[in-house]
């Protein structure tokens, strides 16, 4: 089974995991320059994951509900509401994603000391399910 990590180990991903836990977190953005790097394919609806908490360990599996591949520009409400992370707007969650993409963890992963986003930035909007809690 595929493996789902969100952001990087540690608080960020110890949050995140605890919102899809929790059933708060639906949703989650990721840079389609991040899977055209890694030369991931997208996800794909019905594909299951395994979440991993900052340890590693699988703590729940997901179902891939929606997927979406749009500008920055074009994210809605809905998509940042679904995020877990209590955005009260489409504003809110772009300046939180824009620090996040544009910090050094992403530009590292990216191999570019200089990425940044903007109104055209392609992300990948993926909406999910928890399907199985494990422990």
């Amino acid at each position: 089974m595929k493996h789902a990590e969100f952001a990087f180990p540690g608080p960020l991903r110890d949050k995140l995991v605890a919102a899809i836990l929790a059933g708060e977190k639906t949703t989650t953005s990721a840079l389609l320059a991040e899977y055209e790097h890694d030369a991931e394919a997208l996800p794909l609806v019905g594909e299951r994951e395994l979440v991993l908490d900052s340890a590693g360990v699988g703590v729940a599996v997901i179902e891939t509900t929606e997927v979406r591949v749009l500008p920055m520009s074009e994210v809605d409400i809905q998509h940042a509401l679904g995020e877990g992370e209590g955005f009260a707007s489409v504003a809110e969650w772009r300046a939180e994603h824009t620090k996040f993409w544009q910090g050094a963890e992403v530009r590292a992963a990216l191999e570019d000391p200089e990425f940044t986003v903007d109104d055209t930035t392609m992300v990948v909007a993926t909406r999910f399910e928890m399907v199985e809690r494990i422990g």
